[in-house]
Order: structure tokens, then C-alpha cells, then sequence
């Protein structure tokens, strides 16, 4: 499939100028002439260089990389078609849709950015964080750094005690039914030669714990609607978790609150004032 550099420079243009600032979480400022988003604002979005994506527009410069193009698409939040016809302007096949996919979808991106003071992450039915707010990382940590299948909290929680540190000791029971429950149920649904049943058959191989817990066949395990988290810096704060689903993705929006007048509401504020934990 060749490249088609006018048809995804005007493309770009086109949904580049189609958006304003508030659209994708951007401060608008004062004395804007720009119609839509800057070239630099999309730069910084999809994380590359202007220059790199200006030529884009421009109808320079080499073909652009798969990871490019997935990252472009999520910075000016296409959604499925759009992306999908961004990828076959670009040369390439489209990405897979449904469970697999990490292409967030507009609807969801638009309320997270609209969470700056509030902990929010959305995550895959692997427990895979795609993004998440600021408060997001000053609560956890960067949760999206992890490489292979250590991207699976799941998978850390039971390859990795360093997964555990984040919460109470007393909890760490429950957690374990929780992610063997759930993980069993997503292979399951996906069926032999998933993503799903390879990180199981990893996870297994290294992890004890899982083995044992797979032989109860126990599934139905659902977690708490309060969280306890242990932070390094403010300790133990319990916050409620509300979750809205995109079926189409499968990924989950998490929400983290604390009950207003409370010690967890006061943690919740000084975690804005320090920001990411150093330990992270």
C-alpha cells in the first residue's frame, strides 16, 4: 500500500484546524489566531518534533511509521474510521479493532482531560493503563512506562513484589483472587492463542501464587468500590472508584475520589501540590 501524501497532508490540515484547544485538554490563551490547534500543539500531543509533523503537512519527508501514525491519530482524537483512514493515507493497514486495540476513543479522552484535579486512568480488560491524568500519576506513579507484558498490572502483581508496595498488606489476599479471577475470565472470552491466554501461560510460569489460585477455577471476583492505596509520601488514603466502559474498546475509565471533608480529601490535595512519587 503506497503512501498518498496529499490526500494525509489535507487530512491533517483538515482535522488539525477542526480543533480548539478545550477539545484535547490545551488552555486556549489570549490573542489566538490560529485556526484550530497549532502544528506545535499536535507535535506535542502525538509526542514528536514539530518539524516532523509540519513536513507531514507539507508532503515531506519519509513515510511515516506505524507507531507515528497511532500516535497522531490519538493526538488529534480520531475516532475508529478516522484512524483507520489516516492509517491507509499514511500506506499502512489499519490497526486491529475491539479488545486488542489501545486506540483510545475521542468520548474517552475528552473526559479525562476534563480531569485535571481528580486521579483518572483509563486502562485495557488487561489492566494495561493507556493514559492518565496528572493526579493519575501522583497517585500510582507513571503507570503507562512499562514495556511487554509487564504493561498488565495483573502480570506485576504476581512477577513483581515491588506491584504490591502501592497497597495495604491486608488487601493483598483479595487482590490476588481479584486479578486471577478477572484474568481467567478475559481468557475465557478471547479464547486459546489470545493476548489474554499467552500472558496467562506467562504469568503461570512464573508465579506460584497464580497457580495455585488458577486450580479453584474461581471467577466472578469483583473489586471494592473504595481502594486503599499506600503512598510514600501522604501513607494510606481510601479513595471510591467509579468506572465507565467503552464496549466498543473494551477499555475501562477509572475514577478516583475521596469523600469530601476527609483526611483522604486532604491527602488528595497535598498529592496535587507534590505531584509524581519520587519512587515511581
Amino acid at each position: 500500500m503506497d503512501i498518498d501524501r496529499t490526500g494525509l497532508a489535507q487530512f491533517l490540515r483538515q482535522r488539525r484546524e477542526a480543533l480548539q484547544p478545550q477539545d484535547v485538554g490545551l488552555p486556549r490563551g489570549q490573542r489566538r489566531r490560529t485556526t484550530g490547534l497549532r502544528r506545535e500543539e499536535v507535535a506535542a500531543l502525538a509526542h514528536m518534533s514539530t518539524d516532523y509533523y509540519a513536513r507531514l503537512e507539507r508532503e515531506r519527508g519519509p513515510q511515516p511509521s506505524v507507531q507515528m501514525i497511532a500516535s497522531i491519530a490519538q493526538g488529534l482524537h480520531l475516532g475508529l474510521d478516522e484512524r483507520d483512514h489516516l492509517f491507509r493515507l499514511a500506506g499502512h493497514q489499519p490497526p486491529v479493532r475491539g479488545a486488542l486495540s489501545e486506540h483510545v476513543s475521542p468520548g474517552l479522552l475528552r473526559i479525562l482531560d476534563r480531569l485535571d484535579d481528580t486521579p483518572a486512568e483509563i486502562v485495557t480488560e488487561l489492566g494495561v493503563t493507556l493514559r492518565q491524568t496528572p493526579m493519575g500519576i501522583a497517585l500510582t506513579g507513571d503507570a503507562t512506562r512499562w514495556s511487554g507484558p509487564a504493561r498488565s498490572l495483573g502480570y506485576r502483581w504476581f512477577t513483581d513484589p515491588a506491584a504490591r508496595a502501592w497497597y495495604p498488606p491486608e488487601d493483598h489476599a483479595f487482590l490476588s483472587r481479584l486479578y486471577a479471577s478477572h484474568l481467567r475470565e478475559v481468557v475465557t472470552r478471547r479464547g486459546p492463542g489470545s493476548r489474554a491466554a499467552e500472558l496467562a501461560e506467562l504469568a503461570l510460569a512464573n508465579s506460584e501464587e497464580l497457580r495455585r489460585l488458577w486450580e479453584l477455577h474461581e471467577v466472578g471476583v469483583r473489586p471494592h468500590d473504595v481502594k486503599r492505596f499506600v503512598h510514600p509520601s501522604v501513607g494510606q488514603i481510601q479513595l471510591h472508584c467509579q468506572t465507565l466502559l467503552d464496549p466498543q474498546q473494551s477499555h475501562l475509565l477509572l475514577v478516583y475520589t475521596a469523600v469530601p471533608g476527609t483526611q483522604d480529601q486532604e491527602k488528595l490535595e497535598l498529592l496535587s501540590v507534590l505531584g509524581s512519587p519520587s519512587s515511581a
